[in-house]
């Protein structure tokens, strides 16, 4: 009995039809499409992957190209794109010449058999095949390791490729699964060769762990199992960093982030955070205590403490962002926002913050927002271990609403067009007025035009004295 999710369109049957008809011996459906149909998540927007055996890549040109849009796409791989959202390979083998993610040469096989092309996959999870009649190709118990939550190696030619480490982090944070032992010392195995994967797919890893991980700090506790978070030396500095155990009873810095990492990813999922909001709260959570490693100290009380912290995490933080690739706009808001992670901690948890504050925060945050900065403090409070946030964000978040700039900056009431009817011309004299004009206006000196302008023939009059 086929699987319910297991609903192939009438396209993709034509063209496994034409496939067997040309001469296919086999026709599977692979990756995550089938994974996610035995996770019973929806696979809408999961690529469908279909492996063929049997049939060199010209064959299967040649075969469906009087009825569909083919294109044959990529230059290592090799991948047969349908009308641009049907992907046809067939398998592949390897051949090990040296170390790193390009140290082995690769090969199109249309004669290799399931299972030795199954055996190369990186994750038994994603070597489970399904044919069009629903019958289930499973030889490393894939479907079992779901259900067991456990991500596991097929074989040993999981080594070949030292990225199967990474995607295997962003997997466990994706599903919450466990690496079992053997893969974890497969990981520990090909540590030295780290070095020869290229930035950006390190940084497409990470992307991928921001945007899809509802456990992300399960993926950063793999990097340390594994030892792969010596790779991250800003993340590795968090292991051990100690903490004030009465604000933080959860321990370390680095278990404090990657609590906060999953507080962030809930509270995205609750607000309905998009794709681009998502990465910057994620690297946000991931990236705000860089600064504890060099100010923590044990103080004169005997107490553990990270004097300006927030601030010395600027550093850091950009430069683990820029290292992964992560673009400027993201790296942007993530530098505001754990320069900023301590802003509401200058008055008591109980209080409610005056509004100049909190036009003064907004302004300090630009071009990240109040919004982006609540959801960061909410998780970083929620990531110290006790379930109950230790301050109250929401206040913040009251006064900014009324002041209508939970998403933006205020916005200037004074222009230059206002000061060229007082005899004022563009130029140095015009912007310092602005800035200073600016300045108490985020003070609440002023808060309307009218007033502005009263401000502004005062400050003139006072001037020409």
């Amino acid at each position: 009995m086929p699987h319910p999710l297991f609903q192939p369109t009438p396209k993709v049957r034509r063209i496994i039809e034409l496939l067997f008809e040309g001469g296919a011996s086999d026709c599977l459906f692979v990756g995550g499409y089938v994974r996610d149909i035995f996770l019973e998540m929806s696979s809408k927007e999961v690529e469908i992957d279909i492996e063929v055996y049997g049939l060199t890549y010209k064959k299967i040109l040649k075969i469906l190209k009087p009825f569909f849009c083919v294109n044959l796409v990529g230059q290592s791989f090799g991948t047969v794109k349908i009308d641009n959202e049907i992907d046809l390979s067939i398998p592949r083998t390897e051949s090990k010449w040296g170390v790193g993610h390009k140290g082995f040469a690769i090969s199109s096989d249309p004669n290799l058999d399931p299972y030795t092309a199954f055996s190369r996959r990186d994750f038994t999870i994603n070597a489970i095949g399904l044919r069009l009649d629903g019958s289930i190709f499973d030889p490393f118990d894939g479907i079992g390791d779901l259900k067991r939550n456990i991500l596991r190696a097929p074989t040993q030619a999981f080594c070949e490729d030292p990225l199967r480490v990474l995607r295997g982090m962003q997997f466990v944070s994706r599903f919450g699964f466990e690496m079992e032992p053997r893969t974890v010392e497969f990981c520990r195995n090909i540590l030295p060769e780290f070095t020869t994967l290229s930035a950006e797919r390190i940084g497409g890893e990470w992307k991928k762990w921001a945007i899809k991980g509802r456990f992300p700090g399960k993926g950063l506790e793999l990097l340390k199992t594994t030892g792969w978070v010596e790779c991250f030396p800003e993340l590795a500095a968090l292991v051990g960093v100690p903490q004030n155990p009465v604000y933080h009873p959860e321990g370390d810095a680095f278990t404090h982030t990657a609590l906060t990492c999953d507080a962030a990813a809930n509270i995205a999922a609750e607000q309905n955070f998009d794709e681009s909001n998502r990465i910057i709260l994620l690297f946000a959570a991931l990236c705000h205590d860089f600064g504890k490693p060099a100010t923590t100290i044990l103080n004169d009380r005997g107490v553990w403490s990270s004097p300006n912290h927030a601030f010395e995490g600027v550093v850091p933080a950009t430069q683990f962002l820029e290292r992964m690739r992560v673009p400027n706009r993201v790296v942007e808001h993530v530098r505001c926002l754990v320069r900023e992670h301590l802003a509401h901690t200058v008055i008591p948890a109980d209080e409610k913050p005056d509004f100049s504050s909190v036009r003064r925060l907004a302004n300090r945050l630009e071009p990240t927002n109040i919004r982006m900065w609540s959801a960061l403090c909410r998780a970083d409070s929620l990531g110290c271990g006790t379930g109950q946030p230790r301050h109250r964000i929401e206040t913040w978040e009251e006064v900014a609403e009324k002041l209508e700039i939970r998403d933006r900056k205020p916005i200037p009431i004074l222009q230059g067009r206002d000061l060229l009817p007082l005899g004022i011309p563009p130029g140095p004299e015009m912007g310092k007025l602005l800035h200073e004009a600016y300045e108490c206006q985020l003070d609440g000196i002023f808060c309307n035009n009218d007033e502005a302008l009263n401000w502004v023939k005062t400050r003139l009059f006072f001037d020409g004295i």
